[in-house]
């Protein structure tokens, strides 16, 4: 007797080519939703501006840029960087300006900041604070974050100095709308 050949079936080398086609897409896909988290957590964010807090350096919808390597490598923030902080009560972070360091003792009187007893210069303001605050030294690992508009702004004059670890990045320049585009200046 003699055998009869196999006959290949068309359609299972096509389910086949579909199903390892759709596997390299998965893959593909998954990777990139993994390096993308990799980079929202670690390098960097996109960051929408919701309020008036910072005018006239930010306003609100404009697009900025986070990076987070600087302060999690290097080093903690400065004075005049513009930061974002996550805070407990507050559903979504705060973007504001950095303006005492630990163990600095800030004081605003008649609308001017005072460090450690010095006025100090503030080119990115505008709009001044309307009350006063007492001298309050800022503790270790901790920053005093101010809104450029002071008056409009809800802070550290609030609810006091932030742990640095609070602190989710820097940011470093306006994205969108493409006219605002610029990097925001390290005062």
């Amino acid at each position: 007797m003699s055998e009869e050949p196999e006959l290949s079936n068309p359609t299972s080398g096509l389910a086949h080519t579909l199903l390892r086609s759709l596997w390299d897409i998965a893959g593909t896909v998954l990777l990139a939703l993994l390096i993308t988290l990799g980079v929202n957590t670690f390098v960097a964010r996109a960051w929408i501006v919701d309020g008036p807090s910072m005018q006239p350096n930010l306003y609100y919808g404009e697009r900025v840029m986070i990076e987070k390597v600087t302060y999690r490598f290097f080093h903690g923030p400065h004075r005049g960087d513009i930061v974002v902080v996550g805070m407990p009560d507050s559903p979504e972070p705060l973007i504001k300006r950095v303006v005492a360091l630990a163990g600095e003792t800030i004081e605003i009187r008649g609308g001017q900041v005072y460090i450690d007893g010095e006025p100090i210069e503030e080119p990115w303001v505008e709009y001044t604070a309307t009350q006063d605050f007492p001298p309050t030294t800022v503790p270790p690992l901790h920053v005093f974050i101010i809104g450029d508009n002071r008056p409009n702004s809800r802070d550290s004059r609030t609810f006091g100095p932030v742990h640095v670890d609070q602190v989710e990045g820097r940011a470093l320049f306006i994205y969108w709308p493409l006219e605002q585009a610029g990097t925001l200046v390290d005062w």
